[in-house]
């Protein structure tokens, strides 16, 4: 779904000023290319300024009209497809620049073409124009904006030519291309192709496929030919047309005045492999020790079928404005644009493809997915992606959309997004139009910087408008800026650089929109405001962040955008709630200035959502170096007295908290006891009277404290005490003190499980938190996590008691002997009894009563536990009890009981390698099967013979 806003993504506007109607143009670097049409066969070039402004560098002749042209920003040189006398000719203009200083020398070379050291003085004075012949007509270009290399894009292949600088003494580096490698792509006639960074993008009119080139390790000697793994050599077979095989169907089949066309496909990942669309790769370069080989993966592939009407299939429904986006890892130190194909690391890298009502957008780095669809009002012409905005032209509109590729990039970026920590918002957000600007014939568009280039012609009715008032909507000049004059206008076409807005200016639009929804639609708020922050993580993904001059700005503003987004999650009633505590976060504010922000003094009326009160609890919690002032600490109180009563005990217990006012906080909970009493109120109230200084009133609670123990049982300790001597057990170091804490907790442990008690409130750390930060919980042993998986779904039901007390008993710490009374009561409780019963056999020493009781009643467990504890001194057990056992019970169980039969295998690989072959011999039963133990018994006369 595809959201409106009217907001003013696009300023000023300026008119470049050609000479000559213009064709095809492209924009490198500060300058723009200009192509004329077939009449001129020349390209003007400008140097674009500041606010868009235009300034003539000069022009250069082709050899015909251009066809297709591209600049490549590393190496900075234009390549075109050009054609005369119904030939094309594949061409790259080098040192382009010298022409703006007044030279007019040319040098027209073949791809190549070893240049000489006495031509370096003239090199440096002349503009070279490098002839690539190809053994097909060129039907496209792209160049790889990090490398500089060159696809081109011919019938049934692709070839691609990578840069090279050749130094032909100290003070010149000339640019030439090596023909390195072609893709043979059979019944391919390609109309657009992208190239980026070893990816490939590749469109048919109605089909899309993207590759990836990664490198192989392959000699140099071996053959120059090599396949991708999956496709073979030979060409698929023609099957005809099945229902079983449709894509090996040729596209378009006329059958009795019948169309019949392929269903849509569309097939990501290692699925895409299944297109049936072979490729061989060819080396064309010399092969040398450093020479690259390459194999190809599929990334996607899509078809479409034409749109249909009730008068037949739509001739016009074609794939156009292919384009592949990169964005770079941010962080790096790049001082410059000519160094970004160096110094940055690609990060993400999106694709965009457009048919003439809806446009698609798909991630094909890390994850390969399609990531927004848009939705066009009618039949688009042109569509440019950059990272903030989709620009896209219709027969009379310029359209301004949001893109998701900074929201893709950042999770990309950052594994912290999407925690408790960091946030973004989420890739499928729906997407949005800001802008519909009116145009008269927009025709070819292309973005630089911060600016759109956009051409337009308009028709002979189209014409005779323009000579009304109403032209003024056409171009919407900036005063200062003077209208072409009427002869130059009446061809009915120009060339346009519309400036967008800064980041900023527009950011704060999309702030002050947002607050018109504030009070009406939330979600509408939360969606612009989202928008405003991806639109600033964008800005700040660009290489050219750390050396803007809005840097400082723009970290400000996406700060107060967290910030914003924070209030909207806390104030609204949500869902994604949870969400108010990440953006807090990010926007550095304190919690004493989210409370400024959010709650009102003395308001005993005002209601607290979710979303706010999940953001203190989890920064009162995390226990955060912030100490509140004691008019925040009173005005937290009275928020979770207000909102969440129960929290009270748990929120004084913060150590931000310990300016609260004692008197103020127990009258608070003596108000919550009245309404709910419980152990744990009674407990905070006597804590904040010793705060006091009050005796008498913290003796009247502790009298309460007993009271209340006793009226529900002796061993029915409160959850928060038990949560204490956890945290004692952390920083205690006296043995006899840990000992009587370590009883405690097995005790308190013990009760619950063998009386299936839940605890009253949740456990303030779970069995992984002790384990990770107190040495007397041990790993749980795997023969006892065998054993709890052969047990009841209903032990779940005792939460995290169980695998507590197992921790406590796998560490070395708790005396067994004395703790052997407390565990009694679970002597019968099935597997929970059984694994505590081991447990204790074991540190007891007694290993072969603990065999005895795993063999009967868990044999699963048997090799598991003896693997796990049979070592040192106590490895003869397994010859001498575990091995006659496991005969013993086989012998009586037959084959009823494989687990048995798995068990006396494995124990006899153990035991074949710890024993002397004639031990081993003696060991067997005499009326054991020959064919089941002489396997066993070669083993171990082999180790023997290899020792």
């Amino acid at each position: 779904m595809v959201q409106l806003y009217n907001l003013h993504p696009f300023g000023s506007q300026q008119v470049v000023p050609c000479k000559q109607e213009p064709a095809h143009f492209c924009c490198g670097r500060d300058v723009l290319f200009v192509a004329g049409t077939a009449a001129s066969c020349r390209v003007e070039v400008f140097a674009v300024r500041d606010q868009g402004r235009c300034e003539p560098l000069g022009s250069f002749a082709t050899l015909g009209p251009v066809l297709r042209m591209a600049h490549s920003r590393a190496g900075d040189y234009l390549v075109t497809i050009e054609e005369k006398s119904k030939a094309t000719f594949l061409r790259a203009y080098m040192n382009w620049r010298c022409m703006s200083a007044g030279s007019s020398r040319v040098c027209v070379r073949m791809v190549g073409h070893k240049m000489e050291e006495s031509y370096s003085e003239t090199l440096k004075e002349q503009m070279s124009i490098v002839e690539m012949p190809l053994s097909d007509p060129p039907l496209c270009i792209s160049c790889c904006p990090v490398t500089g290399d060159l696809l081109v894009g011919c019938k049934n292949k692709l070839v691609m030519f990578c840069l090279k600088y050749l130094v032909i003494n100290q003070n010149l580096t000339v640019l030439d291309f090596e023909r390195s490698l072609i893709l043979h792509i059979d019944n391919l006639i390609p109309a657009e192709v992208a190239f980026c960074s070893k990816h490939i993008a590749i469109t048919t009119e109605l089909d899309v496929l993207i590759l990836k080139l990664e490198l192989v390790q392959q000699s140099a000697d071996r053959t120059e030919q090599c396949t991708h793994g999956i496709t073979a050599l030979e060409k698929p077979v023609d099957r005809g047309v099945t229902d079983k095989d449709p894509l090996t169907q040729s596209l378009q089949l006329e059958v009795d005045e019948f169309v019949i066309c392929q269903k849509p496909l569309e097939l990501l990942g290692e699925e895409s492999k299944l297109c049936e669309i072979p490729i061989t790769l060819e080396s064309t370069e010399l092969p040398t020790e450093d020479t690259k080989r390459f194999q190809v993966r599929y990334l996607l592939f899509r078809r479409f079928t034409p749109d249909q009407s009730p008068f037949g299939f739509c001739e016009e429904t074609k794939l156009h404005s292919l384009q592949l986006l990169p964005v770079y890892q941010t962080g790096n130190s790049v001082t410059a644009h000519e160094e970004i194909e160096n110094e940055t690391e690609l990060l993400s890298l999106f694709c965009f493809f457009s048919l003439p009502h809806v446009g698609y957008l798909y991630s094909v780095g890390k994850l390969i997915e399609l990531i927004s669809t848009y939705q066009y009002s009618e039949k688009s012409e042109q569509a440019v992606l950059t990272p903030q905005f989709l620009h896209v032209i219709t027969s009379e509109k310029l359209q301004c959309f949001t893109v998701r590729c900074s929201a893709a990039a950042a999770r990309d970026e950052d594994p912290y997004i999407d925690t408790t920590v960091k946030a973004c918002p989420p890739v499928t957000l729906d997407v949005c139009t800001l802008r519909m600007q009116l145009f008269i014939g927009p025709r070819v568009i292309c973005h630089f910087k911060n600016h759109i280039i956009l051409l337009t012609k308009a028709d002979t009715e189209d014409i005779t408008e323009r000579r009304k008032p109403s032209r003024r909507m056409l171009s919407r000049k900036a005063d200062s800026i003077k209208s072409r004059t009427t002869s130059e206008s009446e061809p009915g076409w120009n060339l346009y650089i519309i400036n967008t807005v800064s980041t900023i200016q527009l950011y704060r639009e999309m702030v002050d929109y947002s607050r018109t929804y504030e009070n009406v639609k939330t979600e509408s708020c939360i969606h612009l405001l989202s928008e405003a922050h991806l639109l600033l993580r964008a800005a700040i993904m660009d290489p050219s962040f750390l050396k803007s001059d809005e840097k400082e700005e723009i970290l400000r503003a996406f700060r107060e955008s967290c910030a914003l987004l924070g209030d909207c999650y806390s104030r609204f009633d949500t869902k994604d709630y949870h969400l108010a505590l990440p953006y807090y976060r990010m926007s550095g504010l304190s919690m004493t200035e989210v409370l400024k922000r959010l709650a009102s003094e003395g308001d005993e009326i005002q209601t607290y959502e979710k979303g706010f009160l999940f953001y203190l609890t989890h920064s009162l919690n995390e226990e955060l170096n912030e100490e509140l002032s004691k008019e925040s600490a009173n005005q937290v109180l009275r928020i979770f007295y207000l909102a969440d009563p129960e929290q009270l005990p748990h929120i004084l217990c913060s150590p931000c908290m310990r300016n609260v006012c004692p008197s103020t906080a127990v009258e608070y909970l003596q108000k919550v006891e009245k309404m709910m009493p419980s152990v744990v109120l009674t407990l905070a109230t006597a804590f904040m009277a010793l705060k006091m200084g009050d005796l008498m009133m913290y003796e009247h609670e502790m009298d309460s404290y007993k009271e209340m123990l006793c009226s529900n049982s002796e061993n029915n300790i409160p959850q928060l005490l038990v949560d204490f001597w956890e945290a004692l057990l952390v920083v205690c170091s006296q043995e006899e003190i840990v000992q009587e804490l370590l009883l405690r907790i097995t005790s308190q442990y013990v009760w619950r499980i063998s009386k299936k008690q839940h605890p009253e409130t949740k456990p303030l750390k779970t069995t992984e938190d002790l384990i990770n930060s107190c040495n007397h919980f041990g790993s749980i042993f795997p023969w006892v996590t065998s054993i709890m998986s052969a047990g009841s779904p209903s032990d779940e039901d005792y939460h995290e008691d169980i695998p507590k007390l197992q921790s406590l008993l796998c560490s070395h710490s708790i005396n067994i002997a004395s703790a052997l009374p407390v565990l009694e009561p679970l002597s019968e409780a099935g597997n929970i009894g059984l694994a505590i019963h081991v447990l204790c056999s074991t540190h007891l020493g007694k290993h072969e009563e603990a065999i005895d009781q795993l063999l009967q009643r868990c044999p699963d467990a048997a090799v598991l536990y003896a693997q796990h504890e049979l070592k040192g001194d106590s490895r003869p057990v397994w010859w001498n009890k575990l091995l006659p056992e496991l005969c013993k019970r086989t012998r009586l169980n037959g084959n009823d009981c494989p687990v048995l039969i798995s068990s006396l295998k494995e124990t006899l690989s153990v035991v074949a390698m710890e024993l002397e072959l004639r031990d081993f011999l003696s060991l067997l039963p005499e009326d054991g099967t020959a064919a089941f133990f002489l396997p066993h018994l070669l083993h171990c006369s082999q180790r023997k013979l290899l020792t």
